[in-house]
This record gives structure tokens, sequence and C-alpha cells, in this order.
């Protein structure tokens, strides 16, 4: 995204990986860098302009000819193939941002997913904070903030499985 803002701003990049509930990567989708007007270019936020690995999406952007409904098109018809109507919950770091640029930008692509979503940030932070504080072991999220490496962080989730089970059996066995 360019900012924050979904009155103003707009979708830059997009891609969509499909997982089941053991968390490997079954099928991932192209990662769309979507075209955009350069007076729409010149309102990225001053967070994206600090950092470097946004430049390369700038110029990207640029270069692309995708449009937006394309792009909804595209994942629309992945999602389709994947997954029954209503069943796929979208699942990101901070995922309520991107639904609400999902919900306004590309509207049927969201009709066809689970009203629910799955938010690996709060999830991460919920088992570091009720169960354990900190493990040295826990993966580390990817610093670039593209939506694919954000998306393929799944390791985090599959974390979050594991000490929540570890957590479950030791409640039983009255160590926690």
């Amino acid at each position: 995204m360019m900012g924050f803002n979904v009155e103003k701003d707009q979708i830059m990049e997009k891609t969509c990986l499909r997982i089941d509930s053991d968390l490997p990567i079954l099928v991932e989708d192209p990662n769309l860098i979507l075209n955009h007007p350069d007076e729409l270019q010149g309102s990225l936020s001053e967070w994206h302009k600090e950092h470097p690995e946004k430049s390369d999406l700038t110029k990207a952007v640029k270069e692309s000819s995708i449009t937006l409904k394309q792009a909804e098109d595209e994942f629309l018809f992945f999602v389709q193939q994947q997954t029954p109507p209503g069943l796929c919950p979208v699942a990101r770091h901070s995922v309520h941002v991107d639904k609400k640029f999902l919900d306004k930008y590309m509207p049927q692509f969201m009709k066809h997913l689970h009203y629910r979503v799955i938010d690996v940030s709060t999830g991460k932070r919920t088992v570091q904070m009720l169960v354990f504080r900190k493990y040295e072991f826990e993966p580390k999220k990817a610093a670039s903030h593209r939506v694919l490496d954000d998306s393929k962080n799944i390791e985090e989730l599959q974390f979050i499985g594991i000490i929540s089970l570890r957590a479950k059996q030791m409640k039983r066995r009255g160590k926690l």
C-alpha cells in the first residue's frame, strides 16, 4: 500500500498463498505489482519513502501494466479454484489494515472469502504475553515489508501453534 489511509492510498502489491491446517504452502499465486499514475505515487507516506525496499517497489509500480481490476480478477479466479466460497480467511501480519483496503478496492475478491481474519502479529503477541515472555528460537519476521515475504511468514503461525500446544500440556500437568 502507498500508505495506511484507505480513502486516498492504493494497493501497490498483492500476493496470495494457499495453506492447509498444517501450514505448508500448497499453492502460490503470482506476486502482482499494480500500476498507478505518477501523481498517486507522489503521495507515498513518509514510512514508505524511508524504506529502501519500497523504492524498488515504486519503480516496479511505474513499470507495471497491471490494473487494480485485473489483479482482483486474477486473485478471485485463484481463490475460486482453490477454495469453496465463504471458507477461506485472510491471514497476514496486521491484517486489519489490509482488509480495509481489500474491502474497498477488491470487493468481489473479498466476497469469496470468510469474514474472519487471522492476524499473525496478534497471535504471536498473545502467546508471548500469556504463555512465555520470549523465545530465543522464535522465527524472525522478514524485515523487507514486501507482501510476499510478509505472507510467507507461516513459520510464525506454526510457532504459535507449537507453543500453544506446549502450554496446554504444561497446564494439564499443573506446571503453568
